[in-house]
C-alpha cells in the first residue's frame, strides 16, 4: 500500500497513514511529550502498531476533517484503540481539554479575584471561540456549579450537532447538569 502516492506527478500524504503516524509519535516520541506532557503514559493497543489494522478501523469512521481522540467514550484513557477511539472535530476536542496543568488550585472554570475578592466563573464557548464571564460568586462550589451549568449547556449544543451517537451521548454524559 503507497502511503506516499503521486498524483498528477504531486506527492500526497495518504490520510489513514498520517492519522496512524501521528497518534504513534504522540504516544512514543520523546520529542514530542516533551512539548505536549499530557502525552506521557499515553500508549497503542499492539493490533494497531500494525498499520493496515488501523486503516482498516479508520475507514469505518467518520474522520475526514476530524483528529483522533482516545478519551471521550473512556474519561481517563489512554491507550489508543479502537474500543476507545473516535474521530472529533476541532471544535468539539478543543471543548474537551480541561487544561488541568494550568488551572492551579480552583475547580475547572473557577479563578479567584484577588481585586474583588470573590470567585469568578468563566468557560470558553466554542461557538464564539470567546471565553464567557459567567459571574462572580462567594465561594469555588458556587463558581464552579455556574461553569457547570453552562458547559452543560454547550456540550447538549455540541452534541446535537454530531454524526457519531457514540460522541453525543459521551458529551452529554461527561457534562450532566448540575444538581441543585
Amino acid at each position: 500500500y503507497p502511503v506516499q502516492p503521486s498524483v498528477s506527478g504531486k506527492q500526497i500524504m495518504c490520510p489513514f497513514y498520517d492519522k496512524w503516524k501521528a497518534m504513534l509519535q504522540r504516544c512514543y516520541s520523546q520529542k514530542r511529550q516533551a512539548r505536549h506532557p499530557a502525552y506521557i503514559g499515553c500508549t497503542v493497543r499492539p493490533d494497531w502498531y500494525v498499520f493496515s489494522n488501523f486503516k482498516k478501523w479508520m475507514e469505518q469512521q467518520d474522520w475526514r476533517g476530524k483528529e483522533l481522540d482516545k478519551d471521550l467514550l473512556v474519561p481517563g484513557n489512554k491507550v489508543y484503540c479502537a474500543d476507545a477511539c473516535v474521530f472529533l472535530d476541532r471544535m468539539t476536542n478543543v471543548f474537551m481539554t480541561d487544561s488541568g496543568a494550568k488551572r492551579g488550585e480552583y475547580p475547572i472554570g473557577v479563578y479567584f479575584s484577588k481585586r474583588d475578592e470573590k470567585f469568578l466563573a468563566q468557560c470558553n464557548n466554542p461557538f464564539t471561540g470567546k471565553k464567557e464571564h459567567l459571574g462572580y460568586y462567594l465561594n469555588q462550589h458556587e463558581a464552579h456549579r455556574a461553569w457547570r451549568k453552562r458547559k452543560c449547556e454547550l456540550a447538549c449544543q455540541l452534541a446535537d450537532m454530531q454524526s457519531d451517537p457514540r460522541v453525543a451521548a459521551a458529551l452529554r454524559t461527561r457534562y450532566p447538569q448540575p444538581m441543585e
